[in-house]
Order: structure tokens, then sequence, then C-alpha cells
């Protein structure tokens, strides 16, 4: 038997190279509210994450519904390295947002670095029948699918 309840969802998180850039394209791009951006004390996030030597700032930004992500660029350690991975490879993750129109989602995306894994095409099955989605990737592996709903643009 369940001994405690979830209560509801905290953050998504991603781990970037570039804070600025990143935090940029939720902000500027996807119109998130930038909540904060600030370094952590070490000790605490060694503790945390079991790396040895982390030194990170950073940033939550918040969207509709209240969504919050939080973004990560580690300083330290120096042998830190980049995840590439593919939506088939087992613990690849994305975040998606409903959107009104994909096209302008995917032209506002590249400015900040993001490229479309395949064009947008019409789902046929599941809770967004109908509507248009794709998928975009970032310099750092970073995934978003933006899912035009029935009746918006495609």
């Amino acid at each position: 038997m369940r001994k405690f309840s979830v209560l509801g969802a905290n953050h998504t998180s991603f781990t970037v190279s570039n804070l600025d850039r990143t935090t940029a394209f939720f902000s500027e791009a996807l119109g998130f509210k930038v909540l904060s951006k600030a370094p952590r004390d070490a000790n605490i996030i060694q503790n945390v994450t079991g790396v040895e030597g982390a030194d990170i700032i950073v940033a939550y930004v918040e969207g509709p519904g209240g969504h919050r992500v939080e973004l990560i660029e580690y300083l330290s350690p120096a042998d830190r390295g980049k995840v590439e991975s593919k939506p088939c490879d087992t613990g690849f993750a994305h975040v998606a947002y409903d959107v009104d129109d994909v096209e302008a989602a995917v032209a506002a995306a590249a400015a900040y670095g993001f490229s479309p894994l395949g064009a947008p095409v019409g789902i046929d099955k599941g809770p967004n029948t109908g509507a248009h989605v794709v998928y975009l990737r970032d310099p750092d592996g970073v995934t978003v699918e933006f899912i035009g709903k029935p009746g918006a643009s495609a």
C-alpha cells in the first residue's frame, strides 16, 4: 500500500551548455516568464546529484498552465560530456507544447538554434488525433515537440 501522495508536477529539467541562449528561447520564442536565474551552493548540488565538483547556474522559466522548466548550466566539473541520443533510444526525453501555429513556432525556435527533426505531420490516433506535430532539437540535444491542435494552423 502506498504511503504517500504525488501532489503535482514541480518542473521539467534540461542540462544545457549555454544558459543564456536556452533561457532566451523559452522566454522570447515561447513567451515563458523567467522566474529566477542564479548559482547554487556547490556542496548541496554535489550531494543531490552525486557529481563531484559540480558548480552550476540554474534558471527557472514558467509557461502556460504554470508548467516550470529548470535549465541548468554546469560550470564544472571539467570532464562533463554531452548526451547524443535519438528519439528511439531508451532514456530519450522531450517536452511537448500545444501551439496555435506549428509553422510559426518552428520559425521562432529556429532563431535559437532549434532545427526540426522532420516535417510537421498529422496524427491519426490517440489524444492528439487531428493535430499536426513536429519535433525540434537544439545544439545541446534539448528536444521540444510542438503540437498544433485541431483547427489550428499546420
